[in-house]
């Protein structure tokens, strides 16, 4: 089978595994048990994927908060703030193509008397900079905006919104999961208060993430999600998950090295499958930005196609009608009714992820497989069509 669901979620790099797999068995200690050589051991390895990790976004260690996952990191964010009470500041300001983490997290601060505020997105998803700068006021206490999105992979102009959300006083949360190790990411220069990443995105394990703080805890006092023995400067209290930790550091090492040659050569892949798509057939469209779009992402509407028949007559691809959160639901993307409020055109659309492990052969023999699943889609439509002999 070949995998072009890279969005959903990455293959562990074996040097990753590796990483990881004494931390199972034979240096099994607890970080918090700093009283004996186990401990100390498993300590000395979470500071050092502390370091890898802040090393990979130009943070400080003391600025990285081990959490599950991005899903935790977001509501850890977006709660954390809420629960803060800001005076003067009851509004919260997020975009319509938001994971579902941040806009039901988003959600959820309503019931507190929050105020939400989706932003406008143009039909290739970036966000309006012109309906954020009415938006975002002296009343918004956070601006909540993904770097790239995960089915589109529209990537946003984060240091511009971050600029209009610090002059007017609000703080500003980025989820950059989907951006790690295919842009630069860099807390400084994009200047963000909040973001959070994930590791099964990165080619590390699943059940990892980072909510990075800018400042910590020290500098930016944020109220927990979970309480009990302090970890995590006492944001995120739990025994932590030392052979994950291990590994999202391991990870973070490995694109530190080679992020930009590897977005190179995942680009020329994209851009070699979607020409070749569009020769063989013309009538496709590609959804996103295209100067300012993932290099592994592709998102494609077949018009006309029915985009779970087009996946069931595929079963050697591993591809998706949407996100991996929503592709089970009967819902069209939300993403895709932002960008063209087409409900038709969602339906009629896949997503394509491509990564560190597809090559060209995968590349062109999954285009012929989807050619060929088309032709035969045509064929038994052009059939149905035909008027009986009976």
């Amino acid at each position: 089978m070949i995998n072009l669901d890279y969005h959903s979620t990455t293959p562990c790099d074996p040097r990753v595994v590796q990483a990881m797999l004494p931390y199972f068995h034979e240096k099994f200690g607890n970080p918090s048990s700093t009283q004996h050589a186990f401990g100390r051991e498993a300590a000395a390895a979470v500071r050092r994927a502390r370091d890898q990790v802040a090393n990979l976004i130009n943070a400080y260690p003391q600025e990285i908060i081990f959490t599950s996952g991005a899903t935790e990191s977001n509501n850890l964010a977006i709660t954390g703030v809420a629960l803060l009470e800001i005076p003067g500041r009851r509004r919260i300001v997020t975009t319509k193509i938001e994971h579902k983490s941040v806009l039901e997290t988003c959600h959820w601060a309503q019931r507190f008397g929050y105020e939400v505020e989706l932003l406008d997105v143009d039909q290739t998803g970036r966000v309006n900079l012109d309906h954020a700068e009415q938006v975002i006021t002296s009343e918004t206490a956070l601006v909540s905006v993904q770097a790239a999105n995960n089915e589109i992979g529209t990537i946003q102009d984060i240091p511009a919104l971050t600029q209009l959300a610090h002059e007017r006083g609000a703080l500003f949360h980025c989820d950059a999961a989907q951006a790690i190790g295919k842009i630069k990411v860099d807390v400084l220069e994009w200047n963000v208060d909040l973001m959070s990443l994930s590791g099964h995105k990165l080619y590390g394990p699943k059940g990892i993430g980072v909510l990075y703080l800018c400042g910590g805890k020290r500098g930016f006092p944020i109220l927990p999600l979970m309480h009990g023995g302090g970890q995590e400067d006492g944001l995120r209290s739990g025994t932590l998950n030392v052979p994950a930790i291990v590994g999202l550091g391991e990870a973070c090492r490995i694109l530190d090295e080679c992020w930009q040659d590897e977005a190179q050569r995942i680009m020329y892949l994209r851009d070699r499958f979607e020409e070749i798509i569009k020769k063989r057939y013309p009538d496709v469209v590609i959804n996103g930005n295209k100067a300012y779009r993932l290099p592994g992402s592709s998102s494609i509407t077949f018009p006309g196609i029915d985009a779970e028949v087009l996946m069931a007559n595929t079963p050697d691809l591993a591809w998706s009608t949407g996100s991996a959160c929503n592709s089970g639901a009967l819902e069209p993307s939300h993403v895709l009714l932002a960008i063209s409020k087409n409900r038709t055109r969602a339906y009629e659309t896949m997503r394509v992820g491509i990564g560190r492990f597809t090559t060209q052969e995968d590349i062109d023999l999954a285009v012929d497989l989807i050619i060929g699943a088309l032709e035969r889609i045509q064929q038994l439509m052009s059939d149905l069509r035909k008027p009986s002999s009976a």
